[in-house]
C-alpha cells in the first residue's frame, strides 16, 4: 500500500491538489484497465449470496429427494452450499442478501427451509438452526408457518413476485408441514393467464411482474398440483393450461437452462417442477445443469452469473473520453458490444429487436438501462460511426423509443406494465434513456431525430413530476440498507443530474428549476467526512460518493452553485484519499437485483471512482 501524498490544500486552484488529482486518476484508471479480461473486456464479479445459496440447495435436494438422477456431484454441492451458509450467519442467526448485509427476513426463511430440505442437515447444524428460530421469533414472531406467511407477505403487499416463491420453498422444503396445511398458505398464482397471448399480459395486471413468468408457470402449478383449485370451473381451466404453459415454459428457457441468468429464479421454477414429481422434464434437467454449472469452488452461488455487458459499458463511459484508449482495443470492445445487439424478437419478454441485455449470456432480456448504456458506449467508441455502427445506434434508439410509457417515462422491459413497482417508470431509466436520444441526436436520420425531439420533453417533464419536494429523485435499481424503505436518493438524484446537464447543454427549456434544486439537495445531503451515502448519516462509500462527485463536477456553470462547488472539492479529497489508501476498491451492497435482492459488484466502486475523477480532472481544466 502506498502512503498518500501531502495533504491537499483542498482547492482545484492548487497545484498540489490537482498533482494529487492526476496521479490518483492515473492509477485508478490503470487499475480499471487491468480488470480485462482475456478477450479485452470486463466481466467483473458479483457477490456470493446466501439467498440464492439458499435457493440452489433447496432446488439440488428436491430434485434428488423425488427421484432425480443424483450423483455425488450434486450431493457434494448441496453439502457445500450448507457449509458455506452455516459460516456465514451474521452475528444475530439471520442472514442477509450478501455478506455485508443486513439480516432480513425473506432470505433468513429461504436459508432456514434450505436446511429443512436436505435429510439431517437440521441435526447436523443444531447450533446454527437454533440461533435462526431465535431470529424469526423476534422478526417474525415465531418460525410457524402462519407467523413467517404473514412476516413474508407484510414485506412485500400486493407484489406476489417473491413473497409466493418463499412460502413455495418452505412448503417443499417441509418446513411447513403436512401437504394440505402447509400449501394452504401458499397463494394460487394465476398460470392459466399464461396461455394466452402475451399481448395481454399488461392489461392482465398480473400479481407478478413481467420478468417473473417462469415462477408464475411452475409455482402455479405447483400450487395447484399439491392443492387442487376448489374452484369447479378455475379447477378445470388449470387442469386444461398445464401442458399448454409447461410448452411455454420450455419455449422461453434460454439454452443454457437459466431463466435471467438468474440462480433464484431457475431455482424457484426447478423446485417447484421437480416437487411435482417432474425431475425428468426438460426444464428441470436443464435447470439442474444450469446450477451445477453456476456453483462457485466455495460452495456459493451468485444472484445472476455476471454482468459483463453493463460493467463492460459503465466502463467504457467512465473511461472515456478522457483516456487513452488505443484503437485496436476501442474497435475490439466496439465490436463485441455491436455483436450483443438483439436483432431478433426476445421470446421471453417479446421485446423487439435492438435492445441490448447485461450480459451476452443465453439468459439476457433486453432492458432500457442496458440499452442506453451500449448506446453511450457506442458513441464514445466511435466518434464518427461507420454504417454499421450507425445502424445499430439508429435501432437501439428506436428501441428506447418504442418503450417510453404513456407518463413519459422509461421502464425496465416492457412499455405499459404499470401495476407493480418494478414493471413502472424509473427516474434512474429514464435519465439513462435522456443521455442515450442526446448523445445520438445528430446522427440519426431525420425521422428519429424528429422522434427523440418529441421523446426528450416527455422525458423532462416526467422527471420534474417524479422530482420530491426536496429536490432529490428515488431510483428503481440501486437501494441503502439503512434507508427507509430500502430507497437511495443519492443514486437516483445524480443519475437525473447528469442527464438534465446535457439536456439544458442542448437548449431544452425548464430544466434549470430542477437542476439547482437538485444540486442543492445533493450538496446539503453530503456527509461530514466529505463523502456521500445513500442514507441520511451512514457511512459514506466508494460507490456513492464517486457518483455525487462525477455529477457535481458536470453541472453547468458550476462556480453558480457556490455549496456544490464546495462540496465537490470535499468530496474529491475524500476519493484521492481512498485511492491513495487503498479503500477505493472496498464495494457495498447498494444493488437491488430482481425483487429487491441486494448485491454488490467488485467492479463498482473501481469504475464509479474512475468516471469521477475524469470528470474532476476535466472540471478541473475548464474550471
Amino acid at each position: 500500500m502506498t502512503s498518500a501524498p501531502a495533504a491537499p490544500a483542498h482547492h482545484f486552484s492548487d497545484s498540489s491538489f490537482s498533482s494529487r488529482l492526476l496521479a490518483a486518476r492515473e492509477r485508478a484508471v490503470a487499475a480499471l484497465l487491468a480488470e480485462r479480461n482475456a478477450a479485452g473486456h470486463w466481466t467483473g464479479e458479483l457477490s456470493s449470496s446466501a439467498l440464492s445459496t439458499a435457493t440452489a440447495v433447496c432446488a439440488l435436494a428436491v430434485w434428488c429427494r423425488n427421484g432425480g438422477q443424483a450423483t455425488a456431484e450434486h450431493w457434494r454441492l448441496i453439502e457445500g452450499g450448507l457449509r458455506w451458509l452455516a459460516a456465514r450467519a451474521n452475528a444475530d442467526g439471520g442472514w442477509g442478501d450478501t455478506d455485508r448485509s443486513f439480516s432480513n427476513i425473506s432470505t433468513t426463511t429461504l436459508v432456514w427451509a434450505a436446511f429443512g430440505a436436505v435429510p439431517g442437515a437440521t441435526t447436523q447444524y443444531a447450533a446454527v438452526m437454533e440461533r435462526a428460530e431465535t431470529w424469526l421469533a423476534r422478526r417474525a414472531g415465531g418460525h410457524a408457518p402462519e407467523s413467517l406467511a404473514a412476516a413474508i407477505a407484510a414485506r412485500y403487499g400486493k407484489d406476489r413476485t417473491f413473497s409466493v416463491p418463499i412460502l413455495t420453498m418452505c412448503a417443499l422444503a417441509g418446513r411447513f408441514g403436512a401437504s394440505d396445511r402447509a400449501w394452504r398458505l401458499v397463494r394460487q398464482l394465476p398460470f392459466e393467464l399464461a396461455a394466452l397471448p402475451h399481448q395481454l399480459y399488461g392489461a392482465l395486471r398480473l400479481p407478478v411482474v413481467s420478468y417473473a413468468l417462469p415462477a408464475l408457470i411452475a409455482i402455479g402449478q405447483a400450487r395447484h398440483h399439491f392443492r387442487p383449485t376448489r374452484n369447479p370451473l378455475a379447477g378445470w381451466l388449470r387442469d386444461r393450461a398445464r401442458r399448454r404453459t409447461r410448452e411455454i415454459l420450455g419455449a422461453i428457457q434460454p439454452s443454457n437452462g437459466g431463466f435471467l441468468e438468474a440462480t433464484p429464479l431457475t431455482s424457484f421454477v426447478t423446485m417447484s417442477l421437480a416437487g411435482m414429481g417432474l425431475v425428468e422434464h426438460p426444464v428441470t434437467r436443464r435447470g439442474v445443469e444450469f446450477l451445477v454449472r453456476s456453483a462457485r469452488a466455495d460452495g456459493s452461488w451468485p444472484i445472476d452469473t455476471h454482468l459483463a455487458t453493463w460493467v463492460t459499458t459503465l466502463s467504457v463511459n467512465a473511461l472515456l473520453p478522457g483516456t487513452e484508449l488505443p484503437e485496436a482495443d476501442r474497435r475490439h470492445i466496439l465490436d463485441w458490444l455491436l455483436r450483443q445487439q438483439h436483432d431478433v424478437e426476445h421470446p421471453y419478454t417479446h421485446a423487439p429487436p435492438g435492445g441490448w441485455a447485461w450480459t451476452p449470456l443465453p439468459g439476457g432480456v433486453p432492458d432500457a438501462d442496458d440499452t442506453a448504456g451500449a448506446l453511450l458506449a457506442l458513441r464514445v467508441l466511435s466518434p464518427r460511426p461507420d454504417t454499421e455502427t450507425a445502424r445499430a445506434a439508429a435501432a437501439g434508439i428506436t428501441w428506447l423509443l418504442d418503450l417510453q410509457n404513456r407518463d413519459g417515462g422509461t421502464p425496465t422491459f416492457c412499455r405499459g406494465w404499470g401495476a407493480l413497482p418494478f414493471d413502472r417508470s424509473g427516474p434512474d431509466l429514464t435519465a439513462h434513456a435522456l443521455r442515450a436520444w442526446l448523445a445520438w441526436r445528430e446522427a440519426v436520420p431525420a425521422e428519429l431525430k424528429r422522434r427523440v425531439a418529441k421523446a426528450v420533453p416527455r422525458a423532462v417533464r416526467y422527471l420534474a413530476k417524479t422530482q420530491r419536494a426536496d429536490g432529490a429523485w428515488l431510483p428503481l435499481w440501486f437501494g441503502h440498507q439503512e434507508s427507509s424503505d430500502d430507497e437511495n436518493p443519492l443514486y437516483g438524484t445524480t443519475r437525473v443530474l447528469a442527464a438534465l446537464a446535457g439536456v439544458e447543454s442542448a437548449g431544452t427549456s425548464g430544466v434549470r428549476p430542477l437542476i439547482e434544486r437538485a444540486a442543492g439537495w445533493l450538496a446539503g445531503w453530503q456527509n461530514a467526512d466529505g463523502g456521500w451515502s445513500g442514507a441520511r448519516g451512514a457511512r459514506s462509500s466508494v460507490e456513492e460518493t464517486a457518483l455525487a462527485v462525477e455529477t457535481l463536477a458536470a453541472l453547468p456553470e458550476a462556480a453558480v452553485f457556490l455549496p456544490a462547488r464546495a462540496a465537490l472539492e470535499r468530496g474529491v479529497t475524500w476519493l484521492l484519499e481512498r485511492v491513495w489508501d487503498g479503500r477505493w476498491r472496498e464495494a457495498s451492497p447498494i444493488g437491488f437485483y430482481f425483487a429487491r435482492l441486494w448485491y454488490y459488484e467488485r467492479l463498482y466502486p473501481m469504475i464509479f471512482t474512475v468516471a469521477a475523477l475524469n470528470r474532476a480532472a476535466n472540471h478541473r481544466r475548464s474550471g
